[in-house]
């Protein structure tokens, strides 16, 4: 009857299975929880959302759904760490991290008090449609959560971190918001900031602005008897609620440059990019800044020009860009690492491993995906990894991730169990 039921579920409301016991275990299964060694022969509990116990003697609860670990390996949920899943594609909106396309042109911008390509104020959770199909295409690859952000503007807006699962977009949420997401978009613009060094001006008098908005509103509320209140801007409010800041730098120069730019921004900041970091560790050790990292390796682009040269140092970044990860994780800098473009989970398993294949061990690549995103985003004390009290995502695959062969079987979001779209249309078959 159990299956009759779940397959109707199947048929009627996604493509993907969706199992909900209360009790789940993984029984003797290899176990990387991130947080520690990994366990060659393990047992996790789910109980209710969350990581009951883990272990390599936990016992199984008698009330529990058993899935056989022989042969599988268990991670903590995969997550993206700069995203836009969950975010319908529009024209003048672009996947963080990507180069964003062109925007109509609008009205002369007479200063930054217009808050020109500004929506600071704009939430992920507003724009996140769980029907999206990057949501289930990115569960089939083993991921569990994304911090997604919207993609348009200079101040894009604030990130979230999303669980991949959910009727609705609140029921996604874990924690919002992360961070500010800055872009050096140049384009749309008839006058000012229409120049790098002019969106550099922009984004430094905009924190000017904010911090002395945020002032001026405490001195009136201290004693707002016979003083002028301040007018209300939701783009500076948008600015002072975000924790930290992300700032795009792939190159070494544009490395060096925005660690001494968020310097005099005086708030948390977050790198993202990272392919040039090996040439540029000194400064970004020295700065304390995380970095995000593209897994979308620099190549040729399919319509370049064939008699057309590439440079000397565009061809040494290409080489050298899926070094970038062993080199952070040398020199104690703390990464993690996103997608891009990237959008097919071979591509993304692909490239995960060419990392692995210039230096990274396989425990910090783990990491990389999971914990240290978590830590990036001060959410490691309920996400990131498998332990007790944690929110239970768990992806499970048969063999190791990183081999092309290996297969995702399953992911847990918030303690349910979901199987990729192909295999759950193959258990429907015998059911006719």
């Amino acid at each position: 009857m159990r299956h009759v039921v779940f397959v109707l579920v199947t048929a009627l409301v996604a493509p993907v299975c969706a199992e909900t016991p209360g009790v789940l275990a993984v029984r003797n299964a290899r176990i990387f929880t991130a947080s520690g060694p990994a366990m060659e022969r393990g047992t996790v509990v789910v109980r209710d959302g969350l990581i009951e116990a883990v272990g390599a003697n936990v016992p199984v609860p008698a009330d529990a759904w058993v899935i056989e670990g022989a042969g599988l390996t268990v991670y903590p949920g995969f997550t993206n760490a700069l995203s836009a899943w969950g975010i319908p594609r529009q024209a003048d909106t672009a996947p963080p991290g990507r180069r964003p396309v062109a925007a109509p042109l609008g009205p002369v911008a007479r200063g930054p008090e217009d808050r020109p390509l500004n929506t600071s104020w704009v939430t992920a959770q507003e724009l996140v449609q769980p029907g999206d199909p990057s949501i289930e295409r990115a569960r089939s690859g083993g991921f569990t959560s994304a911090v997604v952000f919207p993609g348009a503007g200079i101040f894009a807006g604030q990130g979230a971190w999303m669980n991949l699962a959910g009727e609705k977009a609140g029921h996604m949420v874990v924690a919002s918001p992360l961070g500010q997401h800055l872009t050096l978009r140049t384009s749309g613009f008839t006058s000012f900031p229409g120049s790098l060094m002019g969106v550099f001006a922009y984004i430094r008098q905009v924190y000017l602005d904010a911090d002395y908005y945020k002032a001026s509103r405490e001195i009136y509320a201290k004693e707002p008897r016979g003083m002028k209140r301040v007018d209300y801007d939701r783009a500076l409010e948008g600015v002072l609620a975000a924790p930290r800041v992300l700032l795009p730098a792939v190159t070494k120069v544009e490395l060096e440059r925005m660690v001494r730019f968020g310097a005099e921004l005086k708030r948390p900041v977050v790198l993202y990019g990272g392919h040039d970091a090996a040439r540029a560790m000194e400064a970004v050790k020295a700065s304390g800044f995380p970095v995000l990292v593209n897994l979308q390796w620099p190549e040729r682009p399919r319509q370049a020009d064939p008699a057309q040269e590439d440079s000397l140092r565009t061809l040494e970044l290409r080489e050298a860009a899926p070094a970038a990860p062993a080199a952070l994780a040398k020199a104690g800098v703390k990464f993690a690492f996103y997608t891009g473009g990237l959008e097919k989970p071979q591509e993304i398993r692909a490239a995960a491993k060419k990392a692995v294949d210039a230096g990274l061990s396989r425990e910090e690549a783990v990491r990389a995906l999971t914990l240290s995103v978590a830590e990036i985003y001060g959410v490691a004390d309920r996400a990131g990894s498998i332990e007790p009290g944690k929110i239970a995502n768990l992806t499970i695959v048969d063999g190791d991730w990183f081999q092309e062969r290996a297969k995702v079987r399953a992911v847990i979001v918030d303690g349910v169990k979901y199987e990729p779209a192909a295999e759950a249309e193959k258990k429907e078959e015998p059911a006719k």
